[in-house]
């Protein structure tokens, strides 16, 4: 019998009424599930995390990120079901399959800003013995009121007396991303909070709960500044060439003669990954053969002149053999958003359209044709150095 561990698990059913596909719909350029799968993953004291779901597409984006699939049955996967019911079923699976789980960590891919040390400092806390059961809450000063129907009544104040901040005791507000349980607890209660509870406290800035379209939209404006540039880890390089390549301007002569401007910088980079045996492409809409040349002098495979890049992007990535989530593509417009979507690294440069920057899970520093690709080279070899392996 193997040593007892703490399991993560991640109920994400595919039937979400008020955001369809919610579960897979990407914040920062990750899909939800994935999201709560990586802040599972770093946190040391978890050994293993998986995601129950009934949908396939759910399933692949878990197992992408790295976590394992329980499948979820079809009676505890709608309307009514619980999350509890999902993640009691996913223990005993879990069990069945030779795992001894010590405590379990439930968390919601609905919360896109799961602070990874608060859940391994809940984890430590619950294995310690100290609690039985620890869960993330933010500060809060707020005045509550009720509506009694004969006039409205103060809830966590006394409504005719307003004292300062400093001189009110906080109360905590539950954020929903994550509930430590001690297992064999939670088996024999069968609801998330019984015995000894804990909060573990957390920002208020990654409290955010995603059930509808607007919350959805305020999670995506929030994640270029919430979310911090992460270490690329990747295995192949898709580009777009205006405005990547180059600085998306033209000049023309009064012949007609069209030319851009691109960054010697930007080819010494992709020299470095061409070096370093790392796949690449050039995929643009533009017809203009400067693409092609362009593509010629850097050693680079090009395909341009397409209307539809994401069938050839999807294509390349099979014959490479090389999924989709280890592969960056860096655009700037909307015609790009179709290649950010379907990518495990989605980049733009800093002065993308609002809709392709939010589709990206990284936005550059340079401007292209002025060393983003370089930016970009650079960061792909120090993930790739053996420091990083």
């Amino acid at each position: 019998m193997s040593e007892p561990i703490a399991v993560a698990i991640i109920p994400a059913r595919g039937g979400s009424k008020g955001v369809p596909g919610k579960n897979v719909a990407r914040v920062g350029g990750v899909p939800l599930v994935a999201r709560a799968v990586l802040a599972a993953l770093a946190a040391p004291r978890i050994g293993a995390v998986y995601v129950s779901t009934d949908d396939e597409a759910i399933a692949d984006v878990a197992r992408a990120a790295g976590a394992m699939v329980v499948a979820r049955p079809a009676a505890i996967a709608g309307d009514l079901a619980s999350s509890e019911d999902a993640v009691l079923h996913a223990l005993g699976q879990i069990r069945a399959g030779g795992v001894e789980v010590s405590t379990v960590a439930f968390l919601q891919a609905t919360s896109p800003f799961i602070d990874a040390g608060a859940l391994n400092e809940a984890v430590v806390r619950v294995e310690a013995g100290a609690e039985d059961v620890v869960f993330s809450a933010s500060q809060t000063y707020a005045f509550l009121w009720r509506d009694s129907g004969t006039g409205a009544q103060g809830v966590n104040h006394d409504h005719s007396f307003r004292p300062r901040r400093q001189d009110r005791e906080p109360h905590f507000q539950e954020t929903g991303a994550f509930y430590v349980m001690d297992a064999l607890g939670f088996e024999r209660s069968g609801f998330r909070f019984f015995g000894r509870v804990g909060i573990q406290e957390v920002s208020a800035s990654s409290g955010l709960e995603i059930d509808e379209p607007a919350e959805l939209e305020m999670a995506r404006a929030l994640a270029s500044v919430l979310d911090p540039n992460p270490m690329i880890d990747a295995d192949a390089l898709v580009m777009d060439f205006d405005g990547v390549h180059t600085d998306d301007s033209v000049h023309v002569s009064q012949d007609g003669v069209e030319s851009v401007t691109v960054s010697r910088s930007d080819g010494m980079g992709l020299a470095m990954l061409r070096d370093a045996g790392f796949p690449m492409l050039i995929l643009s809409k533009e017809r203009n053969p400067v693409v092609e040349a362009r593509g010629r002098k850097l050693g680079i495979e090009t395909v341009y002149g397409i209307d539809e890049k994401v069938n050839v992007l999807r294509r390349w990535s099979e014959q490479q053999d090389i999924p989709l989530s280890r592969v960056i593509y860096v655009g700037n417009d909307v015609n790009d958003i179709g290649c950010l979507e379907i990518v495990g690294w989605p980049v733009v440069v800093p002065d993308a359209h609002p809709l392709a920057k939010n589709a990206a899970r990284i936005t550059l520093t340079r401007d292209g044709g002025r060393g983003a690709l370089r930016e970009l080279a650079e960061a792909i070899l120090a993930g790739r150095s053996p420091s990083n392996v």
